[in-house]
């Protein structure tokens, strides 16, 4: 009896939470948005977010829905030369990732975080032979944030920081490349957002 009177508050606060999700849904809008940006830091071949010589490009898209105060984003970006560049060999990094938004609807200018669940998929492959050729999927997750400013009513441009972060251990052939440690790494990316 006791533990059904003190869960009643938490239940109805939980309803409530739920029921505002549900109106702001409502009046989600949709949007995609490609991008374009770098990746750096952790197990990056570009150190620090500035002072790197060789940016290796990641692109990428994503699409979802927007409502007043909350969002659903599913983002696809795949990064070339992920652990840098050398003769003969080649890697590059994919990441798929569903990431619930807290976007407040603050008129033309949307601060923005966004946390979420996906895969890592990473590649190391030693050309032309392929003596060694390592395919990795890494499930992971990512947290960051930023600014969209909207042009009218269906075009803005978004600038944002994530972290991308996996759950296991990166190795390539048994062997682990550092030191036991994640695959983990940040990306700065700009893109432009379509909304209709």
């Amino acid at each position: 009896m006791i533990r059904t009177s003190t869960s009643r508050p938490f239940i109805i606060v939980a309803l409530s939470f739920v029921m505002t999700l549900a109106a702001a849904e409502v009046r989600a809008q949709t949007f995609i948005s490609p991008l374009l940006g770098y990746d750096f830091g952790g197990s990056s071949g570009c150190p620090e977010v500035t002072g790197c010589e060789e940016k290796n490009l990641n692109l990428g898209v994503g699409f979802g829905r927007m409502g007043n105060v909350v969002g659903f984003e599913q983002e696809f970006a795949y990064a070339q030369n992920f652990f840098g560049e050398a003769p003969g060999y080649e890697s590059s990094v994919l990441t798929v990732m569903s990431n619930f938004m807290i976007v407040p609807n603050l008129g033309p200018v949307r601060p923005f975080g966004v946390i979420g669940l996906g895969l890592i998929k990473s590649n190391v492959e030693f050309t032309p032979e392929s003596l060694l050729d390592a395919d990795h999927n890494h499930f992971g997750w990512n947290v960051g944030g930023g600014l969209i400013v909207f042009f009218g009513d269906h075009f803005g441009i978004r600038g944002d920081i994530r972290y991308f972060h996996s759950f296991q251990e990166f190795e390539v052939a048994g062997f682990s490349l550092f030191e036991g440690e994640k695959l983990d790494f940040g990306r700065a990316g700009g893109a432009l957002v379509f909304k209709f």
